[in-house]
């Protein structure tokens, strides 16, 4: 197993880190503790020492089904993560609250990281003017927190904001190598890997294979990595890039069932940064994919609300998705059984106002109509 030191702490984590958001479900949409249980058990025996989860996960349910795992370990056998849901700490009391249930959950009486989770800049400020920054902080001095830190989900301008306002031990990141532009809304991109780079601030990456979309990669996007490694999956390739980067301590995956554990063990148990070459090839197939996006929204939501309720980014991702990756019974599903009715496409009224705001000036009004046609058709 790939390890990496930490320089501002005494701590030898994992590079493989394992998400605990996507574990294996019963056809009630319960967690299969079993089966979850084995495979927690597997990846620890293989090497992995870093396991995150959260308060919401699992519908509130991943956090006491791991302390339950747990318990039968060692305690300094692993480091745990967990993370506060500000969205639904309206006080300084909530916090405190859910915080001692998030110890009560887990069984532990200190966590090794501690993410206030999900920030942007508005999120952010909202807790620290609660005095929510600080009192964890005052937790770091007491021990209940060993690393405390943050997971973002906003640009490189917001994700700056928060990283340099406070002596931060870590952050959390998206990145991926297909989402490296730092222009869209809740992705800051390289700017924001560089920023740690700059500042110092060890990094931990979450959704680097985008979600599961970068582990199943359409034939053309996939050959060029297939000519230089026809035995490696598509998965690996985007795990190799992301733990290429020397900022990079942790790379999270919610490994959901067995041959994922395997192909990420198997990638991180003799872990090979990339070489020139194989960088230049990933290249390639990010420049495939993004050929294939049908328009080039960047979700900064400029155009909402929309008067008639239309989700304007959210079908453009859905639509762009199917493009560039195929996977059309995945897209159905969501479109048919997930996506809110109300929210698409079909209720544009093509009044014109999304249009007259857009940054990039695109012709909204008619993809939404194009969009609607071809998912409707899938």
């Amino acid at each position: 197993m790939e390890y990496r030191n930490w320089k501002n702490a005494p701590v030898r984590t994992s590079l493989l880190g394992y998400g605990c958001m996507r574990f294996p479900t019963t056809p009630e949409g319960r967690i299969d503790e079993p089966r979850a249980e084995a495979l927690l058990n597997a990846a620890r025996d293989a090497g992995v020492n870093y396991f995150d989860t959260a308060y919401p996960y699992h519908g509130g349910e991943s956090e006491p089904f791991v302390g339950r795992v747990i318990a039968k370990w060692p305690r300094e056998s692993f480091y745990l993560a967990t993370k506060l849901p500000l969205w639904q700490c309206k006080s300084l009391d909530e916090a405190k609250r859910i915080f001692a249930d998030q110890q009560k959950r887990l069984g532990v009486d200190y966590f090794d990281f501690y993410l206030m989770h999900s920030l942007h800049k508005a999120r952010y400020d909202e807790a620290k003017a609660l005095g929510i920054v600080d009192w964890l902080w005052e937790q770091k001095a007491v021990g209940t927190i060993r690393s405390l830190g943050f997971s973002c989900h906003d640009n490189s301008a917001g994700f700056e904001h928060i990283l340099r306002d406070q002596p931060w031990d870590f952050c959390q990141l998206q990145y991926n190598y297909l989402d490296t532009d730092d222009r869209a809304e809740e992705i800051s991109g390289d700017r924001g890997y560089q920023l740690t780079e700059e500042l110092g601030v060890p990094l931990i990456i979450m959704e680097p294979i985008k979600g599961g979309t970068l582990a199943t990669l359409p034939p053309d996007a996939e050959a060029p990595l297939k000519a230089l490694r026809p035995e490696a999956s598509a998965a690996s390739w985007a795990l190799r890039w992301v733990g290429s980067h020397q900022n990079v301590h942790v790379i999270l995956s919610g490994m959901s069932a067995e041959d994922q554990l395997e192909d990420n063990l198997k990638t991180f148990e003799h872990f090979e940064p990339l070489s020139p070459e194989e960088a230049q090839t990933v290249e390639k197939t990010a420049a495939i994919l993004h050929s294939r996006i049908k328009i080039g929204c960047t979700g900064c939501r400029y155009c909402m609300p929309c008067p008639m309720g239309v989700d304007i980014p959210d079908n453009f991702s859905i639509w762009n998705k199917l493009s560039m990756f195929g996977q059309k019974d995945a897209i159905k599903k969501q479109w048919a059984a997930h996506f809110p009715d109300a929210e698409k496409a079909s209720h544009c009224a093509r009044c014109g106002k999304c249009e007259g705001v857009c940054p990039q000036k695109l012709p909204i009004r008619a993809s939404l109509a194009q969009l609607q046609q071809e998912l409707d058709a899938l």
